[in-house]
C-alpha cells in the first residue's frame, strides 16, 4: 500500500494534530518495515530414491515382541553405501516393529507403509544416556545427560521420514510415570530428534504418545513438516508436539496435534547457555494446522527462548479445547528476544486464555544465570481472529525493566463466556488496536510503531 493511501485512510477519522502525529510515524516506519517470509512457500517435494531396501531383508520380526534395533541399525548401515548415488530408501512394511533408539544417516528415506508400526521400548535401559544439547547445559528435566530419542540423526543432510500414513509410537506410559513420581535418572527421550542437519522432511505419518517430545529439530535449517498427525492423552506430562528449537526456515503445515501440554512449541536455548550458543529460531511458517493443548498453549514461544525467536508467521490456524491459544513465555535471566511474530486468520474455540505474554514464567538451569539478562518482546501482530467461548480475551504482564513493546491487535472478535470476570488483563506493556472485541486495556489502544508495513508472502499487511 502507498504512503498517501495510508495517510488518507487516517485522515478521514483523525482531527489535524494526530493526522501530523501518525503521518510522521508512518514516514519513520516505512523505513523499518517488519518482514515476515512464508516459508511453506519454497518447499518442492523429495525426489524418489533410486534404492530401496526393506528391514526384512535384515532380519526383523513385526511381532511387536522381538527386538529390532540391530535390524534397524544394519539396515542404515547398508544404505550409507548408496549416499553418493542419489541416496536410499529404508521400507518398514505391515507389522509391529519393537526397537530401541537408533540413528539415520544422510540422503535417506525412512519410508513407513500403511499398518506399519515402529514401538519404542519401554525399558529404560535400552536408551542410551547422551550429552546435554550446549544451548541448554544441561537435561531439560534432570541434571546431566538426557536419554537419546528414539529416532536420532546428528549433522546430516537430505533426511526424510515418511510414509502412507504409517505410525511411529513412542510408547511414553512408563516414562510419564517416571517423571511423575520423580524418579528419572535423566530428562526423558523424544520420538524423532534431529541436531544440526539440513534439509529435513518429516511427511504422512501418525505419532503417538511422545515421551517428551514428538518431533524436534534442534540447530537444523530448511526443515518441512506436514501432514503428520500427533496424539498424546491429556494426563500425559508435559508432552509437546513440535519443537523448533534453535532452527530456521521451518515450515510446519497441514498437521492435526493433541498433547497433553503445548501442540507447537518454539525455543532457543536456557539462560547462560542459550545465550552463549546463540543460534536464533528464525523464518519459520506455520499454516493449517489444527491444535489443541491440554495444559499448555497450542502455539508457545519459550520460555526457552535465550537464543532469540524473530521473523514467524502464523497464519489459517484452528485452536481448540485448550488452557492457552497462543502464549509468549520468558523472564529474568532469559536474555534473547521474541520478535517480528505475525499471527493471522485464527479461529479459537473453547479457550481459557486467548492471548499471553509474561515475563513471569520458567526456571534456571542452575545459579549461574545472569538476572540483569532481560528479554526483549516486540512487534507482535494479532489479526484476523475469531474465538467462541474464551474466558480471557489477553493476558499480557511484562517486565518492569523490560516491559512488552508493540503489541499489535487488529480485526478481533472473540466470544467472551459468562465465566469471565476480566476479560483482559495487562501491565507493563504499549500496543496499539484497531476493531477489536472486548474493548483491549488502555495499555493496547496507544500510538505506536504497530503502523509499521508487514510484508507477508510477498504482499502488504498493515494495521
Amino acid at each position: 500500500m502507498q504512503f498517501k493511501t495510508l495517510i488518507f485512510r487516517f485522515q478521514v477519522s483523525l482531527n489535524r494534530f494526530q493526522f501530523i502525529q501518525v503521518a510522521l510515524l508512518l514516514l519513520l516506519s516505512l523505513s523499518n518495515e517488519v518482514r515476515v517470509n512464508g516459508q511453506c512457500e519454497h518447499n518442492p517435494a523429495p525426489k524418489p530414491r533410486p534404492h530401496t531396501v526393506s528391514i526384512l531383508e535384515f532380519g526383523a520380526v513385526g511381532d511387536g515382541k522381538t527386538l529390532n534395533t540391530i535390524a534397524f541399525q544394519n539396515a542404515i548401515f547398508y544404505l550409507k553405501s548408496f549416499a553418493d548415488k542419489g541416496g536410499a530408501q529404508l521400507y518398514v512394511p505391515p507389522g509391529t516393529w519393537l526397537t530401541k533408539s537408533f540413528n539415520l544417516t544422510s540422503h535417506l528415506t525412512l519410508f513407513l507403509e500403511k499398518g506399519a508400526v515402529i514401538l519404542g521400548s519401554q525399558d529404560p535401559f535400552h536408551w542410551e544416556v547422551v550429552d546435554p544439547l550446549p544451548s541448554y547445559g544441561r537435561g531439560v528435566e534432570v541434571p546431566g545427560g538426557r536419554y537419546q530419542s528414539l529416532i536420532n540423526g546428528y549433522m546430516l543432510d537430505d533426511v526424510v521420514i515418511t510414509g502412507n500414513s504409517g505410525i511411529i509410537d513412542g510408547m511414553g506410559l512408563a516414562w510419564w510415570e517416571l517423571f511423575s513420581s520423580h524418579s528419572l535418572n535423566y530428562s526423558r527421550p523424544h520420538i524423532i530428534e534431529l541436531v544440526a542437519s539440513d534439509h529435513v522432511v518429516v511427511s504422512n505419518l501418525t505419532f503417538l504418545n511422545a515421551p517428551a517430545y514428538s518431533i524436534h529439530p534442534v540447530y537444523c535449517s530448511n526443515v518441512h513438516i506436514y501432514n503428520v498427525s500427533i496424539s498424546a492423552p491429556p494426563e500425559s506430562p508435559y508432552t509437546i508436539g513440535i519443537v523448533p528449537d534453535s532452527s530456521d526456515h521451518v515450515c510446519i503445515e497441514d498437521c492435526v496435534i493433541e498433547t497433553g501440554y503445548d501442540a507447537i512449541a518454539l525455543k532457543s536455548g536456557w539462560d547462560e547457555y542459550g545465550i552463549a550458543y546463540g543460534k536464533p529460531t528464525e523464518n519459520v511458517h506455520i499454516r493449517r494446522v489444527h491444535l489443541q493443548a491440554s495444559y499448555g498453549s497450542t502455539i508457545a514461544f519459550g520460555s526457552d527462548m535465550s537464543g532469540g525467536i524473530s521473523n514467524i508467521l502464523v497464519e489459517n490456524v484452528y485452536l481448540y479445547n485448550s488452557r492457552s491459544g497462543i502464549e509468549f513465555r520468558t523472564m529474568r535471566g532469559r536474555g534473547g528476544y521474541i520478535k517480528e511474530i505475525v499471527i493471522s486468520e485464527i479461529e479459537m474455540e473453547n479457550i481459557y486464555t486467548a492471548m499471553a505474554a509474561t515475563g513471569y514464567c520458567g526456571s534456571h538451569p542452575d545459579d549461574k544465570f545472569d538476572p540483569n539478562a532481560l528479554p526483549l518482546l516486540d512487534h507482535i501482530i494479532f489479526q484476523d481472529m475469531i474465538g467462541t467461548n474464551i474466558t480471557i480475551a489477553g493476558s499480557f504482564a511484562g517486565l518492569e525493566e523490560s516491559p512488552f513493546t508493540n503489541i499489535c491487535l487488529s480485526n478481533i472478535n472473540l466470544s467472551i463466556n459468562a465465566v469471565s470476570s476480566v476479560p483482559w488483563e495487562c501491565s507493563n506493556i504499549s500496543g496499539f488496536s484497531d476493531s477489536v472485541l472486548p474493548k483491549p486495556c488502555p495499555d493496547l489502544e496507544t500510538l505506536s510503531d504497530c503502523l509499521s508495513n508487514l510484508s507477508v508472502k510477498g504482499k502488504t499487511a498493515d494495521m
